[in-house]
């Protein structure tokens, strides 16, 4: 019987297995790249507003707390997101004509909230708490960022999950003392070593550092 197949058939084979295989990982590599990419995550993109509000001019020049307009975030799961009122307690008198505030008169107005765009948005299957978060002394700096030298809000961190585990796997090298959760240029004492206080912090605040890592802690 004569050879159906010639002999360099092997060779094509073999090579083929290598190109499938080659293209193969270069997806896997490329969804990996992606997948972390500021395209994909949105770090360090401003998002558009209905109203461009500027915490670099609230918080870094006006020196307005976080508490002020996120009223929650010691409380609950949600930092909260200011109601128009809050607003206008000073647009009634601050700029109260300009031009690019109207959204908010008009919410004010109407009773209509503003449809503000979400920027730091977790996935629904991932559970996240403030209030427990502030509880153990996690600077709103450490997720947010710079908040207060910001003109329009953007994510500083991918906020993903190996982004996350690292925080929960060395809580001392993140914890800082409650009284500075929301001050945004809180700096270490000069002498003083951020995992040895953080070490303090773990236990004063009794942080479970053999649950952090639990999947039940964020997936539940």
């Amino acid at each position: 019987m004569s050879q159906i197949f010639h002999r360099s058939s092997n060779m094509m084979a073999r090579l083929s297995i290598l190109v499938i295989g080659g293209i193969a990982m270069g997806a896997v590599f490329f969804l990996f790249a992606y997948n972390r990419s500021d395209y994909f995550t949105n770090v360090h993109v401003a998002r558009e507003q209905p109203v461009p509000f500027s915490h670099a001019r609230h918080v870094g020049q006006n020196g307005i707390d976080c508490r002020y307009c996120h009223t929650s975030v010691t409380e609950s799961n949600f930092a909260g997101i200011p109601p128009t009122e809050t607003c206008m307690t000073c647009h009634s008198q601050v700029l109260p004509d300009a031009p690019m505030l109207e959204p908010v008169r008009a919410s004010f107005r109407t009773g209509k909230p503003l449809e503000w765009t979400r920027v730091h948005d977790l996935p629904d299957f991932v559970y996240f708490n403030h209030s427990i978060h502030v509880a153990k002394g996690v600077g709103c700096v450490t997720c947010h960022g710079q908040v207060d030298k910001m003109p329009l809000l953007w994510k500083t961190n991918t906020l993903q999950m190996d982004w996350c585990l690292n925080c929960h796997r060395n809580p001392e090298e993140y914890l800082r003392p409650r009284e500075h959760v929301f001050d945004m240029n809180w700096k270490l004492p000069a002498g003083e070593n951020q995992t040895e206080l953080g070490k303090k912090l773990v236990k004063q605040y009794n942080v479970n550092v053999h649950q952090l890592t639990n999947c039940s802690i964020c997936h539940r």
